[in-house]
C-alpha cells in the first residue's frame, strides 16, 4: 500500500501520480508541503510546471496509442513513474528509461526501498552520453527502429548546450519513423523576462548551479521552432505559460496558474 493519504495534490489535480511523494523522499516531500523555496521557485509554482509539462506528454502519448505507437521512451528519466503506475492501462506499451547509469542505478535503489515492482515492459538504457549514443542505447536495449515512439524529454534541455539540444532533435528526427513524436521544455533568455521573473529565475540558476548542475542553454521562441523544423521534424507545436494555462489550468478556484517564459514543445517526425 502506498500512502494515498499522504498525496499533495491541488484541486482538481492536473496530473495525478500516486507514487511520486513515496520516491522522491521524505525530505523532498517536507519542502513541498511545508511550501518552501525549492530551486528557488515557489515550490507551487514549480509543482504546477511539472505538473504540466508530464500531463502533456502522457496526453500526447495516450493519442499515439491509438494511432498504433508502441514504443515510450524517457529521456532523461530520472524519478518518473509512469512505468509503474501506467501498466495496467497500457498492458503492450514497451517504456525504455534512458539515464546516465549512475543516476538510473539511484533511482532503482529507490524504488526497491519504497517496494515498488519493476514491470516487465519496463527496459532500463543506461547511457553516458559522454561516450555513447542515443541510438547505440536503444539498439542495446531491443528498441524497434521500424516502429514509431513517443519520446518525453522532460527537465533535461536547460541543463544542455544549444548544440547538444539540437543535435538530439536531429538524431530523433532522422532515426524515427514518420509518426514518432518528442515533448520537452525549454526556457527563454533573460532579456525577455520581466525584472520579477529575472530575478525568480535567477535565484533558481544559482541554485542549481551550486548544486552542480549549471543552466547551459535558453532559445528564442519563434527561431527556436523555426530550427526545430528544419531539424527534419514535420510538425511544431510551442507551448508557452497562456496556452498551457487555458489548457490544463483553465476555471479553477483555486487560482492556480503558471507564470513565467518556461516552454513546452511538441515535435513529431
Amino acid at each position: 500500500m502506498h500512502r494515498a493519504a499522504h498525496q499533495l495534490l491541488d484541486t482538481p489535480p492536473v496530473f495525478a501520480d500516486p507514487l511520486a511523494l513515496a520516491v522522491v523522499g521524505s525530505e523532498a516531500e517536507t519542502e513541498l508541503r511545508t511550501g518552501s523555496e525549492w530551486h528557488g521557485a515557489s515550490s507551487t509554482g514549480l509543482r504546477a510546471f511539472i505538473a504540466a509539462r508530464s500531463r502533456l506528454a502522457e496526453d500526447t502519448l495516450a493519442d499515439a496509442i491509438t494511432r498504433g505507437v508502441g514504443q515510450y521512451v524517457l529521456l532523461g528519466a530520472g524519478l518518473d513513474t509512469f512505468a509503474y503506475r501506467s501498466g495496467a492501462k497500457y498492458p503492450g506499451l514497451k517504456v525504455f528509461e534512458i539515464d546516465h547509469p549512475a543516476t538510473q542505478a539511484w533511482k532503482r535503489e529507490r524504488l526497491a526501498e519504497v517496494h515498488i515492482a519493476v514491470p516487465k515492459n519496463v527496459t532500463y538504457v543506461p547511457v553516458d552520453f559522454e561516450t555513447d549514443t542515443l541510438v547505440d542505447g536503444l539498439k542495446r536495449a531491443g528498441f524497434d527502429f521500424s516502429g514509431p515512439a513517443v519520446f518525453a524529454w522532460l527537465g533535461v534541455t536547460p541543463y544542455l548546450s544549444p548544440a547538444t539540444v539540437m543535435d538530439m532533435l536531429h538524431t530523433v528526427a532522422h532515426t524515427m519513423q514518420r509518426g514518432s513524436e518528442i515533448v520537452f521544455d525549454y526556457t527563454q533568455p533573460l532579456s525577455n523576462m520581466t525584472q520579477d521573473e529575472r530575478a525568480n529565475f535567477s535565484a533558481m540558476a544559482e541554485r542549481v548551479a551550486s548544486l552542480g548542475e549549471p543552466f547551459r542553454s535558453s532559445f528564442e521562441p519563434g527561431a527556436f521552432a523555426r530550427d526545430v523544423a528544419a531539424a527534419g521534424f514535420s510538425a511544431v507545436e510551442d507551448f508557452d505559460v497562456e496556452m498551457l494555462n487555458a489548457r490544463y489550468f483553465a476555471d479553477r478556484e483555486d487560482g492556480l496558474k503558471l507564470r513565467g517564459r518556461a516552454h513546452l514543445m511538441r515535435a513529431r517526425v
